[in-house]
């Protein structure tokens, strides 16, 4: 799955398989300018930033379950959010310090570390990096992701595809390649 947020017309919150079918919103009321979003892949979590609102949310991956990790001044300006055991990790924009926020109790919140010119943050580790099965991407006999010529997208699980044209091309009648 994609998770992605949206404050367009309407803000939300929302998740769509790897070739961009079966759209879903998980999250569209009590929301203004959602920006930062981490997932907890072990619990089916989703972790966002509104930054509106001055707030942390989260919600399972079926939107149910919602609940604020923490709201107010103290987190105003974040950007970028990563969820590692059990913290949050943000950039605040305006001073440029690394915070850990704990995602059970948001009383627990400290700043880490100044970096000039921090966007972003991730977090890299081991446990975080889950085991690949096989998948209907993996590359063919010929070296081919998928049996597709160009780009191959997972489709509504890991046994299935879609396969997408580059810019200029368009997907031929054996939905495979690209003319």
């Amino acid at each position: 799955k994609l998770f992605f947020t949206d404050y367009g017309n309407a803000a939300k919150v929302e998740r769509c398989d790897m070739d961009g079918m079966n759209r879903t919103r998980i999250v569209d009321s009590k929301i203004e300018q959602p920006t930062a979003l981490a997932l907890d892949l072990i619990n089916k979590y989703v972790y966002w930033v509104d930054i509106y609102l001055d707030s942390v949310e989260v919600v399972d991956y079926q939107g149910r379950r919602r609940h604020t990790i923490i709201k107010g001044r103290q987190i105003r300006h974040l950007c970028g959010l990563a969820v590692f055991e059990n913290y949050l990790y943000t950039v605040n924009s305006d001073n440029l310090s690394i915070l850990r926020i704990n995602r059970y109790n948001g009383t627990d919140v400290q700043a880490l570390a100044r970096l000039d010119n921090a966007k972003e943050i991730r977090v890299y580790q081991k446990r975080t990096q889950t085991a690949v099965r096989s998948h209907a991407c993996e590359a063919d006999p010929y070296g081919v992701p998928g049996g597709c010529s160009h780009i191959c997208l997972l489709s509504s699980s890991y046994k299935a595809r879609t396969c997408r044209c580059r810019t200029g091309f368009i997907l031929a009648t054996d939905g495979r390649s690209c003319k």
